[in-house]
């Protein structure tokens, strides 16, 4: 086994591994909510170039988070730790984020796409030297089946208060300062937030984690190599990949569509942070819920139990097609729920999946499937908002430039809402099938 002991985790070593979710929340959220309606409605970028914008910096981690993963185990097999490329994309990834919401203003279109592409795609780079490792730390933190539940449980409040402060406030300071100059101030004070976080998870947890001894050949290790061959040789490890993705895509599609259902919809920009509250807040509620649900019935019934959830709500949604209100809030709630244990529970299954391919193999590889599991996930997540922009691309969304809200076709206006409930629903439903690879006997009461 890649851990020694098993034992209760302190509340420091829980709150400083929980930490490192404000640095990977504040910028998977704001780029997921803000990006693609910067470009479309502040750069007059075409919604199909816009969708290529945020879609190619993902392409790119997909093929280096393997490489990222693989010298991550390195590391840890050289010096018995993960902590240094961990702080090396906390320190770099504030000014690239900067840099991206800073396009010059005057700019022809294609070089203001251009500008955006290159910087947001070296944030990403940044960002995967801190999440490629941070997604293998509960492994080597604890080998207790139900510790790591508590432990991802405890991230994932800390995730979704950093996404509600950072999505509603990011927002909040675009529009109070306004223009140009507002998304300028908006990732001025994202960076710092998310910079903090990620920092502190790596001089706190990445520090205190139970590694393996260090081997006589860490150049054996190789991520592309040991991470198709834990796809080919745990299956387990390959449905939970496959779910976690798909269900991030979905969420990703339903984050990236908030802007405009509020915009196009409601006819209140304003109205964003009631739906990201009614998304992500009931995730600090029902979070000790779904930890005690998982102790009792597992981690894979927790899954479908809140995948349901999601599909219910979301789909329950589209009623804002024919009569947005207030009702629409509550089945966004709903999705809210069910989204809290979509995210806790395959992080939480994710260790025992390492520690079974571990078994398998007889060497720690958590790196490696860290870094193919995320740059899966990124994918995921950049597919969001470029599979919404297509959809308003081909149900005839007119883009602006922000200086005024055009009519919009009544083939758009449904698309808007379409994309953002019946969509993201479909891509939840189509896991159950998958999930049903995940039982084990393994799992424990």
């Amino acid at each position: 086994m890649t851990v020694t002991t098993d034992r209760r985790l302190t509340r420091s070593v829980v709150a400083s591994y929980a930490a490192g979710s404000v640095g990977t929340g504040g910028f998977g959220v704001l780029p997921g909510l803000v990006l693609a309606y910067y470009l479309t409605d502040t750069l007059a970028v075409p919604a199909v170039l816009a969708s290529v914008v945020v879609l190619i910096p993902k392409i790119i981690d997909v093929v280096i988070n393997p490489i990222i993963g693989s010298r991550s185990d390195r590391a840890l097999a050289r010096t018995g730790g993960r902590a240094t490329g961990m702080v090396v994309g906390a320190l770099a990834i504030a000014p690239l984020f900067v840099l991206t919401f800073s396009t010059p203003t005057g700019w022809p279109v294609a070089a203001a796409a251009t500008w955006v592409l290159f910087f947001f795609a070296c944030s990403a780079v940044a960002y995967s030297l801190f999440q490629v490792p941070y997604v293998a730390l509960p492994t080597e933190l604890t080998a207790d089946y139900h510790e790591r539940t508590r432990l991802v449980a405890t991230r994932i409040v800390v995730l979704a208060i950093t996404i509600l402060v950072v999505g509603a406030g990011g927002p909040a300071i675009r529009d109070v300062v306004g223009g140009f100059a507002g998304y300028v101030a908006m990732a001025v004070a994202a960076a710092v937030v998310i910079t903090g976080g990620m920092l502190i998870a790596s001089f706190g947890a990445a520090r205190r984690a139970d590694a393996p001894p260090p081997t006589s050949d860490p150049e054996s290790v190789s991520g592309y190599r040991d991470a198709i061959a834990a796809l080919t040789l745990t299956p387990r490890f390959r449905n939970l990949l496959a779910v976690y993705v798909v269900q991030a895509l979905a969420s990703a599609v339903m984050l990236a569509g908030a802007q405009y259902v509020a915009t196009y919809t409601f006819d209140d920009s304003g109205m964003l942070t009631l739906f990201f509250v009614a998304l992500v807040a009931p995730a600090i509620v029902v979070m000790p819920l779904w930890y005690r649900f998982g102790r009792h019935r597992g981690k894979e019934t927790g899954l479908a139990a809140a995948s349901a959830l999601f599909v219910l709500g979301a789909a329950g949604a589209v009623v804002a097609v024919w009569s947005p209100g207030w009702w629409v809030f509550v089945a966004v709630g709903v999705a809210g729920v069910g989204y809290a244990g979509m995210q806790t529970f395959p992080l939480a299954m994710l260790p025992d999946v390492i520690d079974e391919h571990t078994e398998r193999v007889g060497t720690d590889r958590g790196g490696a499937l860290s870094g193919l599991w995320t740059a899966c996930e990124t994918v995921g997540l950049a597919l969001g908002p470029a599979v919404y922009l297509i959809i308003l691309g081909l149900t005839g969304f007119a883009s602006s430039s922000g200086d005024e809200t055009p009519d919009q076709p009544d083939t758009a206006l449904v698309g808007v809402v379409v994309g953002f409930t019946v969509v993201p629903a479909i891509l939840v439903a189509s896991t159950f099938l998958l999930m049903r690879g995940l039982r084990t006997d393994r799992e424990q009461a």
